[in-house]
C-alpha cells in the first residue's frame, strides 16, 4: 500500500495523523479500526489513544512501531520485521504469527498472545506487563528473556502456565527459575 492510499483512507475514516518526515503518525484520540487492511506503507506509526485493529493485515513493512494506548490486534500475521516496536497501552494479539526476528522485545502494558509459534530465536526479551501465551512453543533457546510481570503459558513443554510447573521449587520465583533453566539450555530440542 502506497503512503497515499494510506493517507486517503485515515481521511475516509476520520482518524487524525501527522506527517513527520517520512513517517505517517496516527494520532487520533480513540480506536483505529483498520481491519480490512492487507497491507500498510513502511513508517506507519500508531500513537492513537486506543486500539488497533489490523486483524487482516498478512503483512507487516519495516519501520511500523505501536505506541497506542491500548491493545494491538494482529491476528493473521505469520511473521514480523526486526525494527518492529510495541510500547502499546494494551496487548498484543498475534494468533497466526510462526516466525518471529531476533531481539524482538515487547515492552507493551498488557499480555502477548503467540498462540501459534513453535520457536523462538536467541535475544526475544518479554517485558510487557501482563502474561505471554506461548502454547505451542517446542523449544526455547539460551539468550530468550522473561522479565514480564504475568505468567508464562508454556503448555507444549510443561503442561501449564510455567509458574505451576510441577518442578518449581517453593520459594524461588518462577520467572528466575525458568530464565535460568533456559540460559542453561534445558528447554533447547
Amino acid at each position: 500500500m502506497t503512503r497515499e492510499e494510506f493517507i486517503s483512507i485515515l481521511d475516509k475514516k476520520g482518524y487524525s495523523y501527522k506527517i513527520q518526515g517520512d513517517r505517517i503518525v496516527v494520532t487520533h484520540g480513540g480506536n483505529v479500526d483498520l481491519r480490512d487492511l492487507t497491507s500498510l506503507p513502511s513508517g506507519t506509526e500508531f500513537r492513537n489513544g486506543g486500539f488497533v485493529w489490523l486483524s487482516y493485515l498478512t503483512s507487516l513493512p519495516p519501520g511500523v512501531v505501536f505506541k497506542n494506548g491500548g491493545s494491538v490486534s494482529l491476528d493473521a500475521l505469520t511473521s514480523l520485521p526486526p525494527d518492529v516496536v510495541f510500547e502499546n497501552g494494551g496487548d498484543v494479539v498475534l494468533y497466526a504469527l510462526t516466525s518471529l526476528p531476533t531481539g524482538v522485545e515487547f515492552m507493551n502494558i498488557g499480555d502477548v498472545y503467540l498462540n501459534s509459534l513453535p520457536s523462538l530465536p536467541s535475544g526475544v526479551v518479554f517485558k510487557n506487563g501482563g502474561y505471554v501465551d506461548l502454547d505451542a512453543l517446542t523449544s526455547l533457546p539460551p539468550g530468550v528473556e522473561f522479565k514480564n510481570e504475568g505468567d508464562v503459558w508454556l503448555n507444549s513443554l510443561t503442561g501449564d502456565w510455567f509458574v505451576e510447573w510441577k518442578g518449581n521449587i517453593e520459594g524461588i520465583d518462577s520467572k528466575r527459575l525458568l530464565n535460568l533453566m533456559i540460559k542453561q539450555g534445558v528447554f533447547e530440542r
